[in-house]
């Protein structure tokens, strides 16, 4: 990947984590628009909407961190574990859904329901489930397992912040621009090293032994001066 794909990625993942950071923003805080708008104060309402765009974009430099991030982890794990890494990312998922259900639910010390926990747990799965299913189907079987290890596992890391805040408005405010940006950055890192790739075999085609004895045959010689 050349820097140029590098850069346009950079933006087009901070364009989506602000996106999703304002979109979420209006169910989330629906009470904070209501204010601005009965009635309506202009300055108000850009101040709001450039405030959760601005936290989006911070959301998505979070995700971009965690994403280089897991592609370190993922070739460190490979050197380290080998063929026992796959089990070891699957043992690590498992602890992390259960720490999901556990470790948020000692914090609110029983005001939150148990099965809301479970439930927030069991849907960030499914989705990083099927993000891993189309990465796998895209590309190969065996990268269902670190794309689900990154949906799941990185996803929730870069959401602690998130989660130790009072009350839930900043954990969803954070949590979605969080998956849109990771599952934009997985299933298009394929699709941009896939170019690459079918750019040099064509290159290392054209300048094949083979062809390069064609193109010679087709010169005219030019006849000699002595």
């Amino acid at each position: 990947m050349n820097s140029r794909k590098l850069v346009g990625m950079f933006f087009k993942t901070l364009t989506i984590g602000g996106l999703a950071g304002l979109i979420i923003s209006f169910f989330v805080k629906a009470g904070e628009y209501a204010k601005v708008l009965s009635p309506f104060d202009a300055l108000e309402f850009l101040g709001l909407l450039v405030f959760f765009v601005g936290l989006g974009l911070v959301f998505a430099v979070v995700s971009q961190t965690g994403f280089f991030a897991y592609l370190f982890i993922n070739r460190l794990g490979l050197s380290v574990f080998r063929s026992f890494w796959p089990t070891v990312q699957i043992l690590l998922i498992a602890f992390v859904v259960f720490d999901l259900v556990y470790f948020p639910y000692q914090a609110a010390e029983g005001e939150i329901p148990l099965y809301l926990f479970i439930l927030m747990s069991a849907a960030i799965l499914v989705y990083g489930w099927i993000i891993a299913k189309i990465k796998a189907k895209e590309t190969n079987q065996r990268a269902f397992i670190p794309a689900l290890f990154l949906m799941v596992v990185m996803t929730t890391i870069e959401w602690v912040p998130g989660l130790r805040t009072s009350g839930t408005d900043y954990a969803w405010l954070m949590i979605i621009p969080l998956l849109a940006c990771n599952t934009y950055q997985l299933l298009i890192l394929h699709r941009l090293t896939r170019v690459d790739s079918e750019k040099q075999s064509a290159n290392k085609g054209k300048g094949s032994p083979a062809n390069k004895r064609n193109a010679a045959q087709h010169k005219k010689i030019k006849p000699s001066k002595i």
